[in-house]
């Protein structure tokens, strides 16, 4: 049945946000810190590894010996300016911030009446909020699994790699969800719309990525991630999501190049 393996990562990520918050509340602040700092370093690696299909032989053989860095670079280009004039990381601010006060909306009203004393907290956990919300969101969104697994699901190929990626997002959220909170929790939303859409896409057009095409798209999804790397490490905020555009600009420049 299509679209069963992105229900089962949106469970694991809904149940592992759920162990985080319980065992967040049990542990230092110190040790939630650390636990982002590695989920940090082991998005880097896996960053790394998916930026290397830059160099991969089905690529080079499609468009050239240096045309991929130059595919990637340009998807990079064209989506981070799409994506900035579309304004995509205040729009999924704004997403995360009315998720949470859908959720929260009562306890920050109790929180609210209290005076000055009570809105700071309330400001400090919508921040806190959307700050899970936001990094959580890319991570499960931005991997090459996320796309592939999806339309391999809807083509009917079985769920084995949204299996893998459910395992790893579950995971994930444990950490997540220990140092950020429960917006952690309401990331499977937008994996839920994400993936949805292109395990229909996957039924409804076939297998119309080219292998040298996923390789261009992967490597440039790992570029991404090093940006959300950089981020949970807080060495600097990028705005990994205007530049999401590219993983769509990346297949298509690739198929452009491969023709002439």
């Amino acid at each position: 049945m299509p679209g069963i393996g992105t229900l089962i990562n949106v469970a694991t990520i809904v149940a592992g946000a759920g162990i985080g918050l319980a065992l967040g509340h049990r542990l230092p602040e110190r040790t939630r810190e650390i636990t982002t700092v590695a989920l940090g370093m082991v998005t880097l690696l896996v960053a790394a590894l998916s930026a290397m299909e830059v160099t991969s032989a089905a690529l080079v053989a499609a468009v050239g010996g240096s045309a991929p860095v130059l595919i990637v670079l340009a998807s990079l280009l064209i989506g981070g300016i799409a994506g900035s004039l579309l304004r995509l990381e205040d729009r999924l601010a704004d997403l995360g911030g009315l998720v949470r006060r859908l959720f929260t909306r009562s306890r920050v009203a109790v929180g609210a009446g209290g005076g000055p004393e009570g809105t700071a907290a309330p400001q400090e956990g919508a921040h806190r909020f959307v700050e899970g919300f936001v990094s959580s969101s890319l991570v499960f969104v931005v991997g090459p699994l996320a796309i592939l697994g999806a339309i391999s699901d809807g083509l009917g190929n079985g769920i084995d790699q949204l299996a893998l990626k459910a395992t790893l997002d579950g995971f994930a959220a444990i950490a997540f969800a220990a140092g950020l909170g429960i917006g952690v929790m309401a990331s499977a939303v937008p994996v839920l719309v994400y993936q949805g859409a292109f395990t229909v896409l996957g039924v409804a057009l076939g297998n119309f990525l080219p292998e040298a095409s996923v390789d261009a798209l992967t490597a440039t999804g790992g570029l991404l991630l090093v940006g959300v790397a950089l981020r949970l490490l807080r060495i600097r905020s990028l705005p990994v999501a205007d530049l999401l555009p590219a993983l769509l600009v990346a297949p298509v420049l690739t198929a452009v190049v491969a023709a002439f």
